[in-house]
């Protein structure tokens, strides 16, 4: 069975903003922090320096530069704090623990579409890492849903806009990790 850490949490007991737990390899997680220090170092200086440029035009009421600029800041603030929810809030998967036996989050799985044949490979991440143009795909996304807790062998079936699609998964491959495992 994978392995779930802890990342450290900076909140109280009994917060009112429940955060949903955000499931990330550390891979991941290096990634959600290094997109936050970008944003706080450099994106929003640079946002800053252009609000302060368009404030320099002079009357800031009819002032589109100054309008797309606080736009852009207001949205850089946002990914900022969903950033510091989400790594808070952040539970790491140690890929590889679990094992070929089953479909977990950081497993490797090769499906077959039973209805078309064709044949894809998908790791299995938390929605947080989800990339599906690079074969990574959420556990709450349809597909994800259905293949996980299954069984190499094992037909499953995933509900898509266009209807239900069976699976058969072929293989699955835990992702061993390098390196001794760390705790944050």
């Amino acid at each position: 069975m994978q392995q779930l850490d802890e990342y450290p949490r900076n909140r109280s007991k009994g917060d009112p903003m429940t955060e949903k737990e955000t499931v990330v390899t550390e891979e991941g997680l290096r990634k959600l922090e290094a997109e936050l220090e970008e944003l706080k170092t450099v994106h929003r200086k640079e946002v800053n320096d252009r609000i302060r440029q368009a404030k320099e035009f002079g009357d800031i009421s009819e002032n589109a530069e100054y309008e797309d600029a606080k736009q852009e800041q207001a949205f850089i603030e946002g990914r900022i704090m969903k950033l510091e929810t989400m790594i808070r809030s952040a539970k790491i998967i140690h890929e590889g623990e679990g094992g070929a036996d089953e479909v977990h989050l950081g497993s490797t799985v090769r499906i077959r579409n039973v209805g078309t044949g064709s044949e894809n490979e998908y790791t299995i991440v938390g929605s947080a890492e989800s990339d599906p143009p690079n074969a990574k795909i959420s556990n709450e996304s349809p597909i994800g849903r259905a293949l996980v807790g299954a069984k190499p062998g094992q037909t499953v079936t995933a509900s898509a806009p266009s209807g239900d699609v069976q699976f058969k998964i072929m293989n699955i491959r835990a992702n061993r990790r390098s390196g001794p495992k760390t705790k944050k």
